[in-house]
């Protein structure tokens, strides 16, 4: 009997080590798959966080720190999103800086962010250099943030039905007006010249002389570096906007474009603007010197002029012409390209989207006179108050109601030169509006003619 107690007992004792063996291995297997995943979760989230720089080309076309300003939002950004680093490359004018974007993407080295004219949309999709930002819009935002920005700023920024860049240093063509020489030459400083007309009487009151040297001019126009933009606006106020919106036709030789070249020569005719070729860069410089009493110049100089200038000023809509009051917009959209790492894209789209928040476009526009890109920008705290202390920087946003898409067209670059060329011609005295008109007109339509097929 005891024999066969005992062994029970070992049997019992027995199986209770088996038992033990058996439930002792799953807690293993279990402590073990928890720590697994901790270390994979852990591997994911440095994944995540791993830093990333992103290249970005920039170009200034306006005075002002603009460099400082530029710096400031990169190093804003890195704050709030510390893993990733926006280099800024300032790369010169927009011109130097689309041939620079060019030279790099031929060379298999794109940027990975680049500020680039909005106008160069159709020349860089043929280049196949750029990737349309529809999927990020869709999963980030969707159709609420593409229709946050002002209309007239998305015309140059989609085609065929894709948006392929983000408005960002965006403008329209204001006149200002130097208010202590209005009352010196006898005018109104609060009345501006509304039209064509007043405009030709206002510059020829304007205009200062002593003995046979013009101390101050009435107006100036400058026919550098953006001589068809600065005409489009004439353009636009006489009959209607210069291409097709395919970018495939251009309307160059009208008679109603012939007039508006007519009215910008007969200024320098009269002696109310300098004659032969105005310096774009110079012409706010002049204007805050004094040397001008009124200028046409983007809005991107508004905080340089604003900050610089010596007498009271204003800024209002550009004067209307047979059809009304018109101006194209102007200034530089953000673009991602092809050819980059996925990640760089992604870095790259997360700054864009910060740098349209109306808290940050706001702040642009403050800081650069350039208007910001949408209605909701003007609703932030800031903005009221600096509109409210310095009206004139609701003028170009006013003046959106007003505003075409800007000269865009494929070949560009090309497309753009020829143009500018003939409108220097005639203002230099080597042509007549007509034959230039009917010049570009030809050489344009040869330019474009293989994205007609």
């Amino acid at each position: 009997m005891k024999k066969v107690m005992k062994s029970s007992i070992y049997f019992l004792l027995l199986m209770m080590l088996v038992l033990a063996g058996c439930t002792s291995k799953p807690q293993n297997e279990t402590a073990s798959s928890t720590t697994e995943s901790q270390t994979n979760q852990s591997k994911q989230e440095e994944k995540k966080e791993e830093p990333i720089e992103i290249t970005m080309y920039y170009p200034i076309a306006v005075g002002g720190p603009l460099t400082e300003i530029i710096e400031k939002m990169a190093d804003d950004f890195h704050k709030e999103n510390p893993n990733i680093t926006v280099k800024p490359v300032y790369t010169g004018s927009y011109q130097d800086t689309m041939v620079k974007a060019q030279t790099a993407v031929k060379g298999n080295n794109p940027p990975d962010l680049a500020v680039l004219l909005s106008t160069e949309l159709f020349t860089l999709k043929d280049m196949d250099a750029i990737i349309p930002l529809d999927d990020y819009i869709k999963n980030d935002g969707g159709d609420e943030y593409i229709n946050s920005f002002y209309p007239g700023f998305m015309e140059n920024a989609q085609t065929e039905g894709s948006t392929y860049s983000i408005p960002f240093q965006r403008s329209t063509i204001v006149l200002y007006y130097n208010k202590e020489a209005f009352e010196e030459a006898g005018l109104d400083p609060n009345n501006p010249p509304t039209n064509w007309e007043e405009l030709k009487e206002y510059s020829k009151k304007l205009t200062k002389t002593e003995g046979n040297k013009t101390t101050r001019y009435g107006v100036e126009i400058p026919s550098s570096g953006f001589p068809y933009w600065l005409f489009q606006a004439f353009a636009i106020q006489n009959g209607k906007n210069l291409m097709s919106s395919d970018g495939k036709e251009v309307y160059l030789d009208t008679k109603e474009n012939v007039e508006a070249l007519q009215l910008w020569l007969d200024l320098a005719k009269d002696k109310s603007m300098p004659e032969g070729v105005i310096d774009w860069a110079t012409t706010p410089t002049n204007f805050i010197e004094g040397k001008t009493a009124m200028m046409y110049h983007t809005t991107g100089n508004l905080t340089n002029v604003k900050n610089n200038a010596k007498f009271d000023f204003g800024v209002a809509f550009l004067p209307a012409g047979g059809k009304g009051f018109g101006s194209p917009t102007g200034g530089g959209n953000f673009y991602l390209f092809k050819g980059t790492e996925k990640a760089k894209q992604d870095a790259a789209w997360k700054f864009i989207k910060w740098a349209s928040q109306p808290e940050i476009a706001a702040k642009w526009s403050i800081d650069t006179g350039y208007v910001a890109v949408s209605p909701k920008a003007y609703e932030t705290e800031a903005m009221k108050a600096y509109v409210e202390g310095f009206p004139q920087a609701a003028v170009a946003r006013d003046q959106l109601e007003h505003a075409y898409a800007e000269l865009s067209t494929h070949n560009n670059g090309q497309v753009s030169k020829v143009f500018n060329d003939q409108l220097q011609a005639v203002l230099t005295g080597q042509t007549t509006p007509e034959e230039a008109l009917k010049k570009a007109q030809e050489e344009a339509n040869k330019l474009l003619a293989p994205f007609k097929k």
